[in-house]
C-alpha cells in the first residue's frame, strides 16, 4: 500500500519537472551559476476493501499530505548538484487495524526524505557522470540509497546511451521516532501474532540497473527503449500483514528472500507540429513471483499559447497474480509462502487525468524568475475496486548570475 502511493507521487512530481531545454551554447557559457527551486505538493487519497493488514479484506482509506523541494545548482558550466527533500504525512485506517484500536498511533505517520546528486559533464565531451546517496525514514523503516548514472550523446544531438544503478540498503525494525526508544528495536507484527518472532531477517537490499537509448528517427520522430533489471534479497514479506487460511488458522505474511524483475519500457514522441506533441508509452514486466504485466499510456501535450500547455493522459495496465497470492481464507496451511495483499493479484487498472503547464517567464528581481507552474489530476481505478485520486501542484523558480 505504502509503495503504491509513493511511487505515484514520486511519478508525479519527476513529470512535472520535464521541460524542453535550449542548445543555445554562447547562452550557457555566458551564464557562470544558475539554481533552480521547485516547491512541489502532493495529495493522495485512496479508498478499497481488500487490506493486507486485515488479511484480504477491509478499509484501504489513505490520505497522503506530501509537500517536497528539489533544488538544482548548476556552476563552471559542467557541475551540477541537486537535492530533492520532503516528507510524506500518512494518515491511513488500513494501518491503524495493525492494533485494532481506531485512531491509534499507527493511524499516522511520516515519512522523511532526502536526496543529493552530483553530476558532472565532462569538458569538451558529450559524456555526463553522476553519483549521489540520501535518506529515507519512517516509525518502521529506514533506507540509505545509493546513485550512479553516465549518459552519452553522439555529436550530431540525435543518439544518446544512459546506464543507471541504484541499490537500497533497508532497516525494517520499529523504534527509530518512538520517545522512548530512538533506535531501531524490533519488527511489527499485527497484535494477536506478536507471541513470537516470525522472522529472523529484518533487513532488505535492492538493486536496479537500467539502460537507455534514445534515437532521433526523423524531425517528428523519436524513439526510446529502457530495459531494466531489478534484484531483491532479505525480508521481502511485510511483517504486519495477515493471512487467514482454509481451517481458520491465522499466520504473518510469508515470502521468498530473493525477487528478480524485469521491466521493459519502449517510448514514440511524435511531434505533430508547433502545437502539439503525442508520447506513446508500452511497458512489459516480469518478476520472479509469477506477476507479468503489460501497460500503454498515451498523453498528448497541447500547446494552447506561447505560455499555456495542455496534457491529458491515460494509462491502462494489465496484470497476471502471484501465485503466491490467494484471497481471504483461501490459503491452505500446507503451503510455504502466502499472502492476501492485492498488489501481487491479477487485476486490471487504468489511471486518466491532465496536466496544465504554465510558463510566464516573469522576472521577480534582476537575477530570479519565476519559471514554471504545473498543476496535474489523475485518477486511478483498480478493478478489484481500489479507487485512488492525485492532484499536484509545482512552481519553479530561477536565479541566474551572469
Amino acid at each position: 500500500m505504502k509503495k503504491r502511493f509513493l511511487l505515484a507521487g514520486l511519478l508525479s512530481a519527476f513529470l512535472l519537472k520535464a521541460k524542453a531545454q535550449t542548445s543555445d551554447s554562447s547562452y550557457q557559457k555566458s551564464t557562470l551559476s544558475k539554481t533552480e527551486v521547485e516547491l512541489v505538493y502532493n495529495h493522495y487519497i485512496q479508498d478499497g476493501h481488500n487490506s493486507a493488514v486485515t488479511g484480504g479484506i477491509g478499509t484501504e482509506k489513505l490520505t497522503v499530505y506530501s509537500p517536497s523541494v528539489r533544488i538544482g545548482h548548476t556552476f563552471k558550466e559542467y557541475n551540477t548538484i541537486r537535492f530533492v527533500g520532503g516528507v510524506d504525512i500518512i494518515s491511513s485506517a488500513s494501518v491503524d487495524n495493525i492494533d485494532f484500536v481506531m485512531s491509534s498511533a499507527s493511524s499516522r505517520d511520516a515519512r522523511s526524505y532526502g536526496n543529493l546528486n552530483y553530476q558532472r559533464q565532462l569538458k569538451k565531451k558529450d559524456i555526463r557522470l553522476g553519483i549521489g546517496s540520501g535518506f529515507s525514514i519512517e516509525s518502521d523503516y529506514m533506507s540509505i540509497p545509493v546513485f550512479a548514472s553516465a549518459e552519452y550523446t553522439n555529436p550530431a544531438k540525435t543518439r544518446t546511451y544512459s546506464f543507471d544503478f541504484q541499490a537500497y540498503f533497508d532497516d525494517l525494525r520499529w523504534g527509530r521516532l518512538d520517545p522512548d526508544y530512538h533506535r531501531p528495536v524490533k519488527l511489527i507484527y499485527p497484535v494477536e501474532l506478536r507471541n513470537k518472532q516470525w522472522f529472523d531477517n529484518y533487513r532488505r537490499e535492492s538493486y536496479n540497473f537500467k539502460f537507455g537509448f534514445t534515437q532521433v528517427i526523423n524531425p517528428r520522430l523519436v524513439l526510446g527503449v529502457f530495459p531494466e533489471f531489478a534484484y531483491q534479497q532479505g525480508l521481502l514479506a511485510t511483517p504486519f500483514h495477515r493471512v487467514y487460511f482454509k481451517n481458520d488458522s491465522l499466520k504473518v505474511e510469508n515470502l521468498p528472500a530473493d525477487r528478480y524483475k524485469v521491466p521493459v519500457g519502449i517510448r514514440l514522441n511524435y511531434f505533430m507540429g508547433s502545437r502539439t506533441i503525442l508520447k506513446l508509452n508500452y511497458g512489459f514486466y516480469w518478476d520472479s513471483f509469477d506477476i507479468q504485466g503489460n501497460s500503454i499510456e498515451l498523453e498528448a501535450a497541447i500547446k494552447t499559447s506561447p505560455q499555456w500547455t495542455i496534457s491529458p493522459f491515460f494509462r491502462f495496465y494489465n496484470q497476471s497474480g502471484s501465485s503466491y497470492f490467494r484471497p481471504y481464507k483461501e490459503h491452505l496451511i500446507s503451503e510455504k509462502y502466502y499472502t492476501s495483499d492485492y498488489d501481487l493479484s491479477s487485476f486490471q487498472s487504468y489511471k486518466a487525468g491532465i496536466n496544465l503547464r504554465y510558463l510566464p517567464s516573469a522576472y521577480l528581481t534582476k537575477r530570479i524568475s519565476f519559471d514554471e507552474l504545473n498543476l496535474r489530476y489523475g485518477f486511478f481505478h483498480r478493478s478489484n475496486g481500489l479507487n485512488a485520486h492525485m492532484i499536484t501542484l509545482a512552481v519553479k523558480f530561477v536565479r541566474e548570475k551572469r
